[in-house]
Formats: structure tokens, C-alpha cells, sequence
């Protein structure tokens, strides 16, 4: 199996500040529904956040902070989960962002299924790409890093770089990839789960 990482760096500014991921969602938080889509589905799992780790210690998994300095946004979290898929012998990980507690149950078999060797894999919705809901081989890192080096830190421009196929999800009643981002978006989605 592949192993998952949560990238949880946004700074939330829609959202007046801090780690959203940790608002309260249902019977948790954000997180803690993000973490109960994916974790069944990966070899281990990890968050990437740049926040302090104690602040998310009651999940019990493992925090890395960005290896590359200066909080490059999403791009610097995968780049992150390739190094540390790569050191757990994984030649592949699968990203998601912290914000979308919606995610298919499905998710990573579908992201891996008839994908070619090297080929990364990006979710597709309703017609919309979700850049940062991916599966990315790990041998990518050092040219990823060679990317962001060059001071460009859209996932988008990382992908006009790469091979990589899109994977459609169906959307039903809710999108699979709908990501909390305002205080309207979270009273919808409060509102969903209830």
C-alpha cells in the first residue's frame, strides 16, 4: 500500500488565522474527518504542518515540517511527503488537504489504478482539477525541489512539468474535494455532516 500525508500549511486567513483543520466538525474536528476518509486507505500517514506539533499530538501520527525553508505553500508539502515516503521504502504518496473532509473511501486505489511507472495522478470533480489531492512518485522530489528553486510554487505549474494523469471522481449530493475555506463554506459543511 502507499503511504498518505496531510497537508495542513494553509494559513487560513479566510477563516480569521491558525489551523482550521482543528475547528470543531461533527463528532471531531476537520482533521479528525479527513484522517477517518484516508487513513484506511494508506500504508501510514503523516501531516505536514509547519505549526507547532503539540497542537496536533492527539492524533498520534507523525508531523513533518517542511524540509525546504520559508513556508513555500503546497508544493513544499509534497516535496516533503516524497522525501519521507521515499525514507519508508514507498515509491509513491498520496496527498490530500486538511480541509476536505469529504474525501471518497476510494480515493487511492482509484489514484493508483493504470497508472504508469513515474506517472503521478491528480483528482479530478465537476470538471475541476484539485492539484494538492495527488499521487506522486517519490523519485520526483530532487526535481520538484529543482522547481521551487526557481522561486514558482503553484502545484499547477509543477504539473506542466511532469507526466501525470487525471482521475474523475463522481459528485454527488456534496463534492468529494469541496475544501473548507470561509465561514460560509463551514456552516455548509457543518451543516452536511449533521
Amino acid at each position: 500500500m502507499i503511504p498518505g500525508v496531510i497537508l495542513a500549511g494553509g494559513r487560513s486567513q479566510r477563516l480569521g488565522g491558525g489551523d482550521k483543520c482543528l475547528l470543531a466538525f461533527g463528532d471531531g474536528t476537520i482533521l479528525d474527518h479527513v484522517i477517518g476518509a484516508v487513513g484506511g486507505q494508506v500504508n501510514g500517514l503523516a501531516i505536514n504542518s509547519n505549526s507547532a506539533p503539540a497542537l496536533f499530538a492527539h492524533t498520534g501520527l507523525t508531523m513533518l515540517a517542511d524540509v525546504l525553508p520559508g513556508r513555500l505553500g503546497p508544493l513544499a508539502g509534497i516535496h516533503t511527503a516524497m522525501l519521507w515516503a521515499r525514507a519508508r521504502g514507498a515509491d509513491a504518496v498520496v496527498t490530500v488537504p486538511a480541509d476536505t473532509p469529504f474525501l471518497p473511501r476510494d480515493l487511492v486505489v482509484r489514484l493508483d489504478a493504470g497508472r504508469e511507472a513515474g506517472q503521478a495522478s491528480v483528482a479530478v470533480s465537476g470538471g475541476e482539477l484539485h492539484p494538492v489531492v495527488g499521487l506522486w512518485p517519490s523519485a520526483l522530489a530532487e526535481q520538484l525541489e529543482a522547481f521551487l528553486a526557481k522561486g514558482v510554487y503553484r502545484v499547477r505549474g509543477w504539473l506542466g512539468q511532469i507526466s501525470f494523469r487525471n482521475v474523475e471522481f463522481e459528485t454527488g449530493a456534496i463534492d468529494p474535494f469541496w475544501n473548507i475555506n470561509t465561514p460560509e463554506d463551514l456552516a455548509l459543511a457543518r451543516a452536511a455532516v449533521a
